[in-house]
């Protein structure tokens, strides 16, 4: 199976929904994971479930990380003569929210929520890359990379486009290179498992990519 991945990312959890499937199909068949113009982020995420990577020299990969953002428009609430009010059970219910300052126990809190994400992320980089931990933490600082420095880097196993990926497919696992290709349309009821990886792809990089309520795993320079 070849995935083409060109993606700047989307929610964490569409990124190991799709990140787990790729990991288990691979474990019974060959994959690879091409990366074109873009693939970072949860993009990044997804890639590296397959069995190799590859990219252009120029495909921008990495910013491994997580965000979680959102907006205090209290002050602009006051200005205009509008009073929100919110009956919680708890303190931390609902928390971060537009609508009311956040407090150091809401940022703590928030903040380990993210953390636990990006050490989830990190673990996934480590166990499928094969690279030291602490290597992988210097890499993961939310910078993004060409293919080149992240193939010098440890993050992909090789430069270059579907014919590399063929060439690989030959040499380790006897596979034609003349094979012919067959897009697969997840459409298609015999393609349940790609049906499912692509709607969650769709969902995570249209809909969900959208909204700045959610936890994402997203690299877009005006970020």
């Amino acid at each position: 199976l070849i995935v083409h991945v060109d993606s700047p990312g989307g929610t964490v959890a569409g990124g190991e929904s799709l990140h787990r499937a790729l990991t288990r199909l691979s474990a019974v068949k060959p994959v690879v994971a091409v990366m074109d113009g873009l693939a970072t982020s949860a993009g990044y995420m997804v890639a590296i479930g397959a069995s190799r990577v590859v990219a252009q020299r120029s495909t921008i990969t990495g910013s491994i990380g997580v965000i979680l953002q959102s907006a205090d428009v209290t002050g602009l609430l006051d200005r205009i003569g509008v009073n929100m009010e919110a009956i919680k059970s708890s303190p931390l219910k609902g928390v971060p929210s537009p609508f009311e300052p956040l407090t150091e126990e809401g940022r703590e809190a928030t903040k380990r929520l993210v953390e636990d994400m990006y050490d989830m992320f990190v673990e996934m980089v480590v166990d499928r890359r094969q690279l030291p931990r602490e290597k992988v933490l210097a890499l993961a600082d939310g910078r993004v990379f060409t293919g080149r420095q992240a193939f010098e880097s440890g993050l992909i196993d090789g430069i270059g486009g579907e014919r590399e990926a063929r060439l690989w497919l030959r040499s380790e696992h006897d596979i034609d290179d003349s094979l012919p290709l067959r897009d697969v349309d997840p459409r298609d009821p015999t393609a349940a498992l790609l049906e499912r990886l692509a709607s969650s792809a769709v969902k995570a990089l249209l809909s969900e990519r959208l909204s700045l309520d959610g936890m994402i795993s997203v690299w877009h320079p005006e970020y």
